[in-house]
């Protein structure tokens, strides 16, 4: 019988927690409480017993896998315990699926080049195939090149398996600043470099929820000229010149979200008719160039992309992950939900406590109509997917839906 079970607790003592933890889900699991699969998020505090962490996990619930990440702070249920030191689990049994477990060093080598064939070598290494439903991925923000990890898990899943939409989803550690201050577990292994991950397949439905928490502002256009991570002209015109004409067009209200900085979004499926918030991908404007009239963002850009202006605030991001989570009740009861957000959100964002968390078991329900378990830290950087491509965001919160069986992808 498929079932998902959370469990949490914040006693300062990180191997009492674990314990309290799996005393929670076991006994909401049942059957003596082994599961499948189990994610364990830890809060710094517990950083640097996270070795031991894994082994209680193993002792108490008999799991098939463990993924297990260090983060500022953990996720559980509708609760956000920042400040605090905080265990939280998500355990599930899925009868219907396999799961394989990897990390970095199993992965191919990767290089700055383009390599048309690491679609297939990584569908090798990983043992993917057209049942793949979900990738999981923890890594150390200090030693994983993700800017060339996401690319090749991305080609794998559009060229190699011709997925319309990548399904990974995941985030960076973010217990300590400085190399080393991390903790990843997989299975009985403790590591404070790389990358973990979990490959789920088979019979069972994850669905990906990214909500980058912005509002496109003024009209999307036409990048006629640029250079690496440079526009200097958008529809045949100075940058500089249409963000002016923009913030003239806003109201009181919007201009004063600009504070917060502007931001634009980059469209990833140019052949949509029109474009709303989930078709773009979101980067900062890090930078103007008066003489010439152009602005550098945080990512590559080239000719012929359509790019648009956003603004980001709290209304914004709340209103932005209410929308995207409203389509939940169409996809039928769900087993449980990961939840990885920016460990810039939450109080940081928010005038309130536990804002995602809360939204998230509001909407994400079970089959008595009850919040499914959910489980999840907030992290360094957070992994999921825009159009066909998956992406290392900031300032979001991205969620793994969890259900019984294989449902269709949103995009299609």
């Amino acid at each position: 019988m498929y079932s998902v079970a959370g469990g949490v607790s914040d006693n300062p003592d990180a191997v009492a927690a674990v314990e309290l933890a799996c005393d929670k889900a076991v006994a909401a699991l049942g059957e003596g409480g082994d599961a499948d699969l189990v994610f364990a998020f830890a809060s710094q505090h517990h950083a640097q017993l996270m070795g031991a962490i894994g082994d209680v996990i193993h002792r108490r619930m008999n799991p098939g896998a463990v993924l297990a990440v260090s983060g500022e702070a953990v996720i559980a249920g509708a609760q956000e315990l920042e400040g605090k030191p905080g265990v939280s689990l998500f355990a599930a049994r899925l009868p219907g699926a396999s799961v394989k477990t990897f990390t970095s060093e199993d992965l191919p080598a990767l290089t700055d080049d383009d390599d048309p064939s690491i679609g297939d070598a990584m569908a090798a290494a990983l043992g993917v195939d057209d049942s793949l439903r979900a990738i999981v991925l923890f890594a150390d923000p200090f030693s994983v090149p993700m800017v060339r990890l996401l690319p090749a898990l991305s080609s794998m899943c559009t060229q190699t398996l011709g997925r319309r939409r990548a399904p990974i989803m995941g985030g960076l550690a973010s217990a300590g600043n400085t190399p080393g201050a991390n903790g990843l577990v997989i299975n009985k292994r403790l590591s404070r470099t790389g990358a973990i991950g979990a490959v789920i397949s088979g019979q069972v439905g994850v669905d990906f929820i990214v909500s980058q928490g912005c509002r496109p502002v003024g009209q999307p256009w036409l990048v006629t000229e640029a250079k690496r991570n440079i526009i200097f002209r958008l529809g045949g015109r100075k940058a500089l010149e249409v963000i002016h004409e923009t913030i003239e067009g806003l109201s009181t209200e919007d201009r004063q979200l600009l504070e917060r900085g502007l931001f634009v979004g980059r469209v990833i499926n140019e052949y949509k008719p029109r474009f709303g918030r989930g078709d773009f991908l979101i980067r900062n404007v890090v930078g103007v160039e008066q003489e010439r009239g152009a602005l550098a963002v945080a990512d590559l850009v080239r000719v012929g992309q359509t790019v648009q202006f956003h603004v980001r605030d709290a209304k914004t991001a709340s209103e932005d992950l209410q929308l995207l989570l409203s389509t939940q009740p169409l996809h039928g009861p769900a087993l449980g939900s990961l939840l990885i957000s920016c460990n810039g959100r939450g109080t940081r964002l928010f005038p309130t406590v536990h804002h995602d968390a809360r939204a998230v078991s509001r909407a994400v329900l079970d089959g008595a109509g009850n919040p499914a378990p959910l489980a999840g830290f907030f992290a360094a950087g957070e992994i999921g997917p825009v159009g066909d491509q998956v992406f290392l965001h900031g300032h979001t919160a991205t969620v793994a839906v969890f259900r019984s069986r294989p449902t269709l992808d949103i995009d299609d």
